[in-house]
């Protein structure tokens, strides 16, 4: 089993956002080829062998750009190759953890993803915290961005120290996920992951051979069973994404921990609960 933990399935809305010229020019896609749906999602995961991926839902300061309804509706054409991680505005908390709470009491959702240079915020700003404490109470990861912005918006919000380790410290039973590897400040990251056994790492927006030298000797080092596999799907596949991966000499349980068993782990991908609420179908 390969997991991603971090993809989604673009709306247009969110394909055409200006933001976004940017991935399109550096993966060569365009806004047409990035919304293939579904279907293509799944064709891309079945080339790789990734059986199950997370889906992101987006909220950031001009709107929602997928919403947590569009991800259930999405899920629910694939309920066995699915699961969502939910989002809301967060400068309206009270509504916002009204919704987040609503999807992370069903089957589908398994964490929430907040993007914090979307918001020009970084993590330790006290909008946030409602959300970080909701996550607490129901035992689910918050997944965030870590490292420099793909996109021409500030990178300042991914720093790890001291943004990220404030939310750590002032959050000790919260699990944080932070995605995109943390490049540039790979130390600021290793920093964190030894100091707090509730921080992982995913690898999404970044290709196995690529990965740095030291990130590298991180995953077998003090990274062993903290970092995850990602993709950021469809601005990177899941197959281009794994290519080199064998370069690196990864024994067989660090593969395995890092395609699926830390994933597995972090999100309880094998528990079960009832589905509520009734996806709408506006």
């Amino acid at each position: 089993m390969v997991v991603d933990v971090w993809a989604q399935i673009l709306t247009e809305r969110m394909a055409t956002s200006p933001w976004m010229a940017s991935l399109h020019r550096w993966t060569g896609n365009t806004a047409e080829s990035s919304t293939s749906g579904v279907s293509g999602a799944i064709q891309a995961m079945d080339t790789a062998g990734v059986e199950m991926a997370l889906l992101s839902a987006w909220y950031g300061p001009t709107g929602p750009l997928i919403t947590n309804d569009e991800v259930a509706r999405q899920i629910s054409e694939a309920p066995d190759r699915f699961k969502g991680l939910a989002s809301a505005d967060i400068r309206q908390p009270a509504k916002a953890v009204q919704e987040i709470r609503k999807w992370i009491e069903t089957e589908h959702f398994v964490g929430v993803r907040i993007v914090p240079w979307l918001w020009d915020l970084p993590p330790n700003d006290r909008r946030y915290y409602p959300i970080y404490a909701l996550c607490v109470e129901l035992g689910v990861p918050l997944c965030t961005q870590i490292g420099h912005t793909g996109p021409l918006l500030r990178s300042e919000t991914g720093r790890p120290i001291p943004y990220l380790e404030d939310v750590l410290l002032e959050f000790p039973d919260l699990v944080v996920v932070g995605g995109h590897l943390g490049f540039p400040w790979i130390d600021e990251l290793t920093s964190l992951a030894i100091k707090f056994p509730n921080f992982y790492v995913d690898t999404s927006a970044y290709i196995a051979k690529r990965f740095p030298r030291s990130f590298v000797e991180f995953m077998k080092g003090p990274g062993q069973g903290r970092v995850m596999f990602g993709t950021n799907w469809p601005m990177l596949s899941p197959e281009k994404c794994l290519s080199g991966i064998e370069q690196h000499g990864f024994s067989e349980g660090e593969l395995n921990a890092f395609k699926s068993e830390t994933a597995k782990a972090v999100f309880g991908l094998s528990g079960v609960k009832t589905l509520e609420p009734e996806v709408s179908s506006q």
